[in-house]
């Protein structure tokens, strides 16, 4: 089958660049009249240019050797070949092909590897057998390349002959490529790295220290939402964060999560929502002005059966942990399931991964919300990179009550998605948490003991008085303030003051 490509100078509101044209499922999305995102299109210069491939802000360009002819087949074998796969993509342009188009596609070549890839990519993605007999007896080849991308352990379809070593199943399937950054990353092996700093210390200071990390992690999850940190609330989640791990993840349990976090469900329905749901603003009469959508009401359920499906494919696999927290961390906050909470969950899901598969030591909770918090641009940055390019091709209308209604099928949007750019950024948190948050809390508590023994030794003085002055100066830029000076130390002399601020200044010289 025979693509004409519209004579256009933009494709999806990016300009195209001079003396290119289209390829792969670019030119097939154009040339179908497919309403779907392409994140980086790709197109093929007319001429020769110095580099093989050259990549923009907006574009990956091929040099012209690698021009194909104007065939359905040619851009699927391209695609394949060269671009980065995208399930979302091809899944529409599966859909919008004719069934006979991709059967005599089979039959033309049926033992060709790209053949057999598009081949089981089609009936896996659209959940279709089509009139095609199996491949018979030909060696199994791996569906992604595992030098290119992270890769489950994989199981063999006798029919095909591919090891299917996709991350998740056709409801939820995350992509994450081995980029040069993530494999820097997992060099540096950073859980024997924060195995080796606890080593130094005694198991005391370490417990210590996490429960100081756990609370710190707590107080910036609920920043990051921008919400007064509540007594009852702040215990919940603690008690929450504490027990990562211990449990299998499953609905029911992030039901239970969504229960304890929330506490009292008078404002916010308990269970998956029922309800379409927007993050953004409102317009000063009540007009919401979505800035993302999350996942229809109706398709929440297969979401999560698949993302959890998906984590524990991964988990028996052994990929990468981080990379896995990633993929399961930030699908689930883009499908959004909850009416509250979801973003708090959603780094719940980080702590529950990392705990589950022994990265994160033993009783510890990396404070990645913490990090978060500290590069919330960034953080912000990652969420909008996935979720802006999804907006446009979600229809919706807005409610009386300042809500959206979504009127489209958008379920694929929330399945399948390019998880690379999260687990960089997740990888990026961890290793500060290790290599700063984790090593300065435990050289505080270290100082705080030697400050406690020295103005215990000086003076006659209560441990809990003791430990006050400490706080006093460290909230005073290690001065004790003088309103705490008359009233709880007035019975302290001036000399004595002076002795224990000299104390505790010399226990944190340099913190």
């Amino acid at each position: 089958m025979r693509i004409e490509l519209r004579a256009s100078k933009l494709f999806q509101g990016k300009a195209i660049p001079l003396g290119t044209s289209l390829i792969g499922t670019s030119a097939l999305v154009q040339a179908l009249g497919i309403e779907v995102p392409v994140t980086k299109p790709t197109c093929v210069s007319d001429k020769r240019i110095k580099a093989i491939t050259q990549e923009t802000a907006d574009w990956y360009i091929f040099d012209n050797k690698y021009a194909v002819e104007g065939t359905v087949q040619a851009h699927l074998t391209f695609s394949l070949k060269h671009e980065n796969l995208d399930l979302l993509v091809l899944k529409q342009i599966f859909r919008a092909l004719p069934k006979q188009e991709i059967t005599t596609f089979i039959e033309t070549k049926p033992a060709a590897s790209a053949v057999r890839r598009i081949w089981f990519l089609y009936e896996f993605l659209i959940k279709e057998k089509l009139a095609v007999p199996d491949a018979g007896k030909l060696a199994n080849i791996d569906l992604i390349n595992s030098k290119q991308y992270f890769a489950a352990s994989g199981k063999i379809s006798k029919r095909h002959r591919i090891r299917n070593n996709l991350l998740g199943t056709a409801d939820f399937c995350p992509i994450v490529r081995r980029t040069k950054l993530l494999e820097d990353y997992a060099s540096k092996d950073l859980s024997k790295r924060v195995q080796t700093i606890l080593d130094r210390v005694s198991s005391s200071l370490v417990a210590r220290a996490a429960n100081f990390i756990l609370l710190a992690d707590t107080q910036a999850s609920f920043a990051i939402e921008g919400e007064r940190l509540q007594i009852n609330s702040k215990q919940r989640w603690l008690k929450a964060v504490q027990d990562v791990g211990q449990t299998p993840l499953s609905v029911d349990e992030l039901n239970r999560l969504q229960d304890l976090l929330l506490g009292d469900t008078r404002f916010s329905a308990s269970g998956l929502r029922k309800d379409h749901v927007f993050i953004g603003k409102r317009t000063s009469s009540n007009e919401p002005l979505p800035e993302f959508i999350g996942a229809r009401p109706e398709d929440l359920s297969q979401l999560l059966q698949g993302l959890i499906k998906a984590n524990a494919i991964m988990s028996e696999s052994g990929i990468d942990a981080i990379v896995q927290a990633a993929a399961t961390a930030f699908g689930f906050v883009f499908i959004h399931p909850y009416e509250d909470g979801n973003g708090r969950l959603h780094r719940w899901l980080i702590h529950q991964v990392l705990a589950e598969r022994e990265f994160s030591p033993k009783g510890l909770v990396f404070p990645v919300s913490t990090v978060m918090l500290k590069q919330i641009e960034s953080y912000k940055s990652v969420l909008k990179n996935h979720s802006q390019p999804l907006m446009p091709f979600i229809e919706w209308q807005a409610t009386n009550r300042g809500n959206v209604v979504v009127t489209n099928n958008t379920a694929d949007l929330y399945r399948y998605f390019d998880a690379t750019e999260a687990a960089e950024f997740l990888y990026g948190c961890v290793e500060e948490t290790i290599n700063v948050d984790v090593p300065r809390e435990l050289d505080y508590l270290k100082r705080h003991d030697r400050a406690l023994n020295d103005i215990t030794i000086a003076v006659e003085i209560p441990n809990r008085a003791a430990e006050s002055f400490i706080m006093f100066m460290q909230q005073n830029n290690w001065k004790l303030p003088k309103g705490r000076r008359v009233d709880e130390f007035k019975e302290l002399t001036d000399s004595e003051v002076a002795k224990l601020e000299s104390l505790v200044q010399a226990a944190f010289n340099d913190f």
